[in-house]
């Protein structure tokens, strides 16, 4: 997504005048403004993770400045005592750049993190060129503190392995379907296969993981992982459904008012539009919603 950032790079006035586009998925630029967002959330009974935006950061000045508004973050959370852990991609942090440098950011804010009342911190998974170092770098910080966790993406063929992985360790693992373009070599590539392996690796999570994040809209799943938890007396308290802001709240509220626990994924930052291509690009709604924002204008 680096293209599409350079395009409406983040301080351009053609980046401030297209925002409202991705108002509905992105909430604002500043850390102010998704406070705010996950004040309603919570308020709606939902917690949240938040995510300063950017990634294939390849300047080690770029990278401090990640990590140094994470630490802004980090403190404004805890200062405003509203309900949400903290979510980064490790190229923002200087992955690309050297490892041990992005190791030595992560490690600065996963321990800032430890006085929250949510001490979290959730390493978001990226493309599969960068798997590999990704995991590396989460599992050297998490010998350290076990308040770290990564995502991983059930269309990789890898992604047995790595899941088998991450509960031997005891780390917390969120689940997605994936997002990025994989060939065939790496990734599944049609929904069938894709779904059926989200629905096995979800099901060894929830049986043997530590309270695993079900980060999915597909209602086919949600409903199917509902039956598994029943059926093998997993409580709710043992997992959360995780979702994006913007889509499908009506999913979201409905899940909370059954029970279960619900996580949004709030993103910010000017570096939105790799993000939202991504979003438009996931479901048809999406662009509908875009649509909506450039008509009401």
């Amino acid at each position: 997504m680096a293209v599409i950032d350079r395009f409406l790079a983040p301080d351009s006035v053609l980046s401030h005048r297209l925002f409202f586009l991705a108002r509905r998925f992105v909430a604002g630029q500043t850390i102010d403004s998704a406070l705010a967002a996950v004040r309603t959330l919570n308020t709606a009974g939902l917690t949240a993770t938040l995510d300063f935006l950017g990634e294939d950061v390849t300047d080690p000045a770029e990278a401090r400045k990640t990590r140094d508004t994470y630490v802004q973050l980090l403190a404004a959370i805890e200062l405003a005592a509203v309900q949400t852990n903290v979510s980064l991609k490790l190229t923002a942090l200087g992955l690309l750049v050297d490892e041990k440098l992005c190791t030595e950011h992560l490690s600065e804010i996963v321990t800032r993190a430890q006085q929250l009342a949510d001490p979290f911190v959730r390493i978001d998974m990226e493309g599969s060129a960068v798997t590999e170092a990704t995991l590396r770098v989460f599992e050297a910080v998490y010998a350290g503190a076990p308040n770290v966790g990564p995502v991983i993406q059930a269309y990789l063929r890898r992604s047995p392995q790595d899941v088998d992985r991450a509960i031997a360790l005891g780390a917390r693992v969120r689940l997605c379907k994936g997002a990025y373009r994989e060939p065939e070599a790496i990734a599944l590539q049609d929904m069938p296969s894709i779904r059926r392996a989200y629905l096995q690796l979800a099901e060894a999570l929830l049986s043997r993981g530590n309270y695993p994040a079900i980060a999915t809209h597909d209602e086919r799943l949600i409903a199917a992982l509902k039956v598994y938890a029943a059926a093998h007396a997993i409580g709710k308290e043992r997992f959360e459904f995780q979702l994006l802001y913007g889509v499908r709240p009506d999913l979201q509220r409905a899940l909370a008012r059954e029970g279960y626990r619900v996580r949004i994924y709030v993103p910010f930052g000017r570096h939105w539009a790799g993000y939202f291509y991504r979003r438009i690009t996931e479901r048809r709604e999406n662009v509908w919603f875009a649509l909506r924002s450039l008509i009401g204008r």
